[in-house]
């Protein structure tokens, strides 16, 4: 996802931009933009790579003094990166004034607009659909901002968060979003917007977000900079038809600290130090030992819906939908419910079928995942009950859902997701045992269940005491660039998870797939040296995977296998063991896929990459 930070207010605007911009770093970018309107007008920035050379290009060439600004990274759709593609992007006005446009999105009906805006003598410098935006925006300018941006809006199809500035309205700051996320921080004399809470949190904790075909006027003093007065600080939302609506401020649920990497080498790093912490929080006040029973207020208004429930199903992309496939297995073991789990980009362009009695359950970090939103409202248009299971407090999904579950894991910056997964397969779980024990299971075995999650911080912590060994262990496969992850049952999608994570960060290319699967064709890529990574932990299917490590060591290949604390037996057929806590094993994925993190991480490391910026990958995609 691109970033956006803008601001408003008393204080020099350059610097405060720059450092938002940082803040954004870790969603992905290939270029960098800001644009200041000063008392010579509006002035441009604009450059190719990571945010400090924005900074220089600042700090150089000079005469980005102003208290109104805008500022970007890019991640390239239309156009490839380059200066002239970055934002902000200009377009000018019939009596001279210029426009200027920050955009997260995709204009779909761009090409039409662009002949439109040709045909009106508009010159186009640069490959991307935003520009459109901001020339058309200019077009339809007569002096109010405001409507300008209501009105091309009311022409433009596709999603977009925008941030909007005029040098003919130097104190005004226009903003609108539809289908990607967009905040606004009330501060002292001050607003601040971005695209990702972190951007704000260091200027205010009071936000309110803006729903989708919503724009936002933003603006701070008329009166004398000079004279320490307060200024005139206004805003006013409406629809892009110009009828007013009220938005409910909120309070930030992040600190400061939450988000700076506190002695680690990379967030993502710290994050998988974090979990024996975030998965105490995440379990936090949702168990009841005396009852046997877990306890999710989000779920009470819907509790008789989804008892009597005929089907659930869950919609995600990327490593959300590994945890939604361990969810389905959750489902439909511990609950007893037909359960099935789709990549939402899939799921909403093949007529779904939604029968009387579906539950839809959105499973994402972010809760901005645009294909993930688009295959909920599809479920909810077909009649389903639609669930969340998010961590961002008062993200799209988490308002359009009927109720849901927040992870509580805290903020994760690293790219990769670590954290989030392990949160939401507990929370997975405990929605497994909140049904079971309405629907057949004892309080007996939901007790023991509860027990053994409730241990889980502490197993997370002894599987992160062998960080070393892990990092030794991929030392010495690190330079081959084709590693298999296999696994069956409930952790065949830990495998999937853990080739995901080592393509992301690493770039060894990777497949992760159910270990009988191997037979069926993928055996043919093994040969001498390969590694080839086993979640082979003791459960029902324990001899059937010890059956494929001896058949990929017959073929040369190198085995790191994850397994059971104790169990010696497997260490005659690895080159490497892994081992976690003994667990039942619906609860295996949470342990699991622990060192399989710690695998990706430290081959990152070793191959010299810049672990928490992967390459060509976003933090949240909030276009298709």
């Amino acid at each position: 996802m691109c970033g956006i930070v803008g601001y408003v207010g008393r204080k020099p605007v350059a610097n405060l931009l720059i450092e938002g911009l940082k803040r954004l770093e870790y969603r992905g970018y290939d270029s960098a933009g800001i644009a200041v309107v000063t008392e010579k007008g509006l002035k441009v920035g604009r450059s190719v790579g990571r945010v400090r050379v924005l900074e220089e290009l600042v700090q150089t060439t000079g005469g980005f003094e102003g208290f109104l600004g805008i500022a970007h990274t890019r991640w390239a759709t239309h156009g490839s990166p380059s200066e002239r593609n970055a934002h902000p992007h200009r377009g000018t006005s019939r009596k001279g004034d210029t426009i200027a446009v920050v955009h997260n999105g995709i204009i779909e009906n761009y090409v039409a607009l662009k002949k439109y805006l040709t045909d009106k003598g508009h010159v186009f410098e640069s490959e991307t659909d935003t520009e459109v935006l901001a020339k058309l925006i200019a077009e339809l300018y007569d002096g109010n901002l405001e409507h300008a941006v209501q009105s091309a809006l009311r022409e433009v199809t596709g999603a977009y968060a925008i941030a909007v500035i005029s040098d003919h309205e130097p104190h005004t700051l226009v903003c609108a979003r539809k289908g990607s996320p967009l905040i606004i921080g009330i501060a002292e004399n001050a607003y601040v917007i971005a695209s990702d809470p972190s951007a704000i949190i260091a200027h205010t904790t009071q936000v309110l977000t803006l729903d989708d075909y919503q724009v936002a006027r933003l603006c701070a003093g008329a009166a004398d900079r000079a004279s320490g007065e307060p200024w005139a600080v206004e805003f006013r939302t409406t629809t892009i038809d110009n009828v007013p609506v009220s938005r409910d401020v909120q309070e930030l649920e992040l600190d400061l600290q939450q988000i700076e990497l506190g002695g680690y080498d990379h967030f993502m790093l710290k994050e998988i130090m974090e979990q024996p912490e975030s998965i105490r929080n995440c379990l936090r006040g949702r168990i009841d030992q005396r009852e046997a029973k877990v306890v999710l207020g989000g779920l009470n208004k819907l509790v008789r819906d989804l008892v009597r429930a005929k089907r659930f199903l869950l919609t995600a992309q990327g490593t959300a939908y590994h945890a939604g496939l361990i969810g389905e297995y959750l489902l439909q073991d511990l609950a007893k419910i037909p359960a099935q789990c789709e990549y939402a980009s899939e799921f909403r362009y093949r007529n779904p079928i939604i029968e009387d009695g579906t539950v839809a359950v959105a499973v994402s970090q972010s809760g901005e995942t645009a294909d993930t939103l688009a295959a909920l409202r599809e479920a909810k248009e077909r009649g389903a009950t639609a669930i969340g299971v998010v961590n961002v407090v008062g993200s799209t999904i988490a308002r359009d859902t009927d109720a849901g579950v927040y992870l509580h894991v805290g903020p994760e910056i690293g790219v990769a997701s670590t954290k989030a997964f392990v949160g939401q397969v507990t929370v997975l779980t405990l929605i497994a045992l909140y049904l079971g024990k309405r629907r057949f299971l004892s309080d007996d075995v939901v007790r023991a269940y509860l027990t053994e999650l409730e241990k889980m911080p502490e197993h997370i912590r002894r599987v992160l005491e062998h960080s070393d060994m892990i990092h030794d262990s991929v030392a010495r496969h690190v330079h081959r660039n084709n590693w298999l992850f296999l696994g069956r049952g409930y952790n065949y999608p830990v495998a999937l998870e853990g080739a995901l994570k080592l393509k992301e960060i690493s770039y060894i290319h990777a497949e992760g797939m159910p270990a009988a699967e191997m037979k069926h064709g993928p055996i043919a890529l093994i040969d001498e040296g390969m590694p080839v990574v086993f979640v082979a932990t003791r459960g029902s299917q324990y001899d059937k995977v010890i059956s494929n490590i001896q058949e990929v060591r017959a073929r040369g290949g190198r085995v790191l296998a994850v397994a059971t604390e104790g169990d010696d037996h497997i260490h005659q057929y690895a080159d490497a063991v892994f081992p976690v806590p003994d667990v039942p094993e619906p609860l295996q994925p949470i342990v699991t896929v622990i060192p399989l993190q710690l695998v990706a991480y430290h081959a990152a490391v070793l191959r010299g990459l810049d672990v928490d910026k992967p390459r060509n990958l976003a933090k949240s995609v909030t276009v298709e």
